[in-house]
């Protein structure tokens, strides 16, 4: 539950300073003398929803370095006999999944048992390891964690999420500022003054902000569910150039796996091959199935 209102919370933060800085600055070009003018309205929120969910994605990749303390290996000279076998397992992966250029590879240090891929593009793309995950699984199953994040990354995943980021973050700023207007418009027809009636700068700021808020939760769960499709389709790509029987393979290695959540990054949990929740919390806000669900997926497709 935690990390799960941590990466709500990290994309709402986003949308809540770009409120703050419209409000602070006046910038609303949809009110007018007669009104709402809704489609620039629209288009205002469009703006800033996918600039601001674009912007996180240009810098993804740093961000994973920074948060997380990857370390890249160097792919022309790996420093040791470890970090050549994964070098070369993502390699023979991407030209098996014929992407043209290899991603960014590198290990950070921590004891879940987790990988992760990232970046703007197929060609600007991040796979990191962590050191949980090389120290508790067999080269077979590193393998079937591989080839389901490269196919994040063949499959384009994180622009895909990024462009849905942004659809949702459009609908949150344009039902938020409407409804907020609504109240606004409310509290001064009530008061019957409209010089000093209505809501007040701070006010209006912070009914905005709330309401974007629920919002964000109320539209999340679209989200986590076509996220939960994504590790699906990523299973099945890793099962036709791993092998079926080593995608399943590592799916279990990860079901046996401890538990251990690292916190550092919360937006990136998304993009991690190991995270599921229980209950019905769970079941709407988790961006991932449950292992048992891939793993029969899995072998009906076998």
């Amino acid at each position: 539950m935690k990390r799960i209102l941590l990466f709500a919370v990290t994309n709402l933060l986003v949308v809540v300073a770009i409120s703050f800085v419209i409000d602070l600055l006046g910038l609303r070009p949809y009110l007018t003398a007669n009104g709402i003018d809704y489609q620039a309205l629209l288009i205002f929120c469009a703006l800033f929803g996918f600039g601001g969910a674009f912007i996180s994605l240009q810098i993804s990749r740093w961000s994973a370095k920074t948060a997380m303390g990857v370390r890249l290996i160097d792919l022309e000279n790996p420093s040791n006999q470890l970090e050549r076998r994964l070098a070369d397992t993502v390699k023979s992966l991407c030209q098996r999944m014929e992407l043209e250029t290899l991603p960014e590879i590198g290990i950070y240090r921590s004891p879940e048992v987790n990988a992760f891929a990232t970046g703007p593009s197929r060609s600007r793309a991040l796979l990191a390891v962590s050191t949980g995950l090389l120290e508790n699984m067999d080269s077979r199953a590193v393998e079937g964690v591989l080839g389901h994040e490269v196919s994040h990354i063949a499959n384009g995943d994180m622009v895909t999420m990024t462009l849905l980021q942004g659809v949702i973050n459009t609908f949150v700023m344009f039902v938020a500022r409407i409804a907020a207007i609504a109240i606004d418009n409310a509290m001064r027809s009530r008061d019957g003054e409209r010089r000093n009636g209505g809501l007040g700068f701070f006010a209006q700021f912070m009914l905005v902000s709330l309401l974007e808020s629920v919002l964000m939760i109320l539209a999340s769960p679209v989200l986590y569910y076509y996220s939960r499709r994504r590790e699906y389709k990523a299973d099945a790509n890793s099962a036709r150039i791993a092998g079926a029987g080593t995608m399943i393979y590592a799916l279990e290695a990860l079901k046996r796996s401890t538990q251990v959540r690292d916190e550092r990054a919360p937006s990136l949990s998304t993009f991690k091959i190991n995270g599921h929740g229980h209950g019905l919390i769970a079941a709407l806000y988790s961006s991932h199935p449950p292992i048992e669900a891939r793993i029969e997926a899995l072998r009906r497709g076998i």
